[in-house]
């Protein structure tokens, strides 16, 4: 327990605290300043606004996949098994690149998407896309193992009772999956708010229309202007753990919702 604390102190709370105390610096009128500022709060929109949307995609989607993966065998499965991985490996500015070229107006499929009036690079929708993108394996990665566990007979014991797919779906398996889906939905969510290498490549980084937080702060951090990056991530420390915060609390909420098998 010691050992476990003293790691935890050193590799978190302590830069946690730092961050903090360095915030301290600002009167309270100077970090409302800061924060009240237009690009900054614009900022903050686009990165939560968009990472949200991006979890709930993925939340959607990768509970499609997972159920793909497990509930049916086909040519080439563990092949995209292994391509779910794909992110997690990538590096985030290698990721960023590649997304760029796909989507840009002469890209494979930026060209056809432009001929249709929708422009994705250098855009919010490229920031969107990059999210969905880096956090796709945290659901189906969260959401696999429960998945894998859930005897399907349980399923055909609800069908033999009378219950219809639908049924079986929202009484049987999503209460037995909803613990995991709001985990995945967290973990997703917390890796789209701090991503920065595989978004600015393709955000194209314009203020007060496709920037990012991270981005602001690496800009304050550049115009030696630390009081004010700190404020800012200081924010974006504290939205992210109440959101995370509430995630958990209705994640035992449906674990204690879950009927003992």
């Amino acid at each position: 327990m010691g050992l476990t604390l003293s790691w935890l102190s050193v590799m978190i709370l302590i830069p946690l605290a730092g961050l903090f105390l360095k915030s301290l610096e600002l009167s309270p009128e100077q970090f409302w300043n800061i924060l009240s500022s237009r690009r900054t709060l614009n900022a903050l929109r686009v990165s939560f606004g968009l990472a949200f949307a991006a979890a709930c995609i993925n939340l959607v989607m990768g509970s499609i996949i997972v159920w793909a993966l497990v509930r049916y065998r086909f040519p080439g499965r563990r092949l995209f098994d292994a391509i779910v991985d794909v992110p997690f490996a990538l590096p985030t500015a290698v990721a960023g690149v590649a997304l760029t070229a796909l989507f840009a107006e002469k890209g494979w499929l930026g060209a056809p998407l432009a001929a249709l009036g929708i422009k994705v690079a250098f855009t919010p929708v490229g920031i969107f896309v990059a999210m969905i993108f880096i956090g796709i394996p945290f659901v189906v990665r969260t959401v696999q193992p429960v998945l894998q566990d859930l005897d399907p007979e349980i399923e055909e014991a609800a069908g033999s009772l009378g219950a219809n797919r639908w049924q079986t779906i929202t009484r049987v398996i999503l209460p037995s999956l909803a613990p995991a889906l709001l985990t995945g939905l967290a973990l997703a969510f917390a890796r789209a708010v701090g991503e920065y290498g595989s978004v600015i490549f393709i955000a194209g980084n314009l203020p007060n229309v496709s920037e990012i937080a991270p981005l602001l702060i690496v800009i304050r951090l550049s115009e030696f202007r630390y009081a004010d990056a700190t404020a800012i991530a200081v924010v974006m420390l504290v939205v992210s753990f109440v959101v995370i915060l509430a995630v958990n609390r209705l994640q035992r909420w449906a674990q204690s919702r879950v009927p003992a098998r």
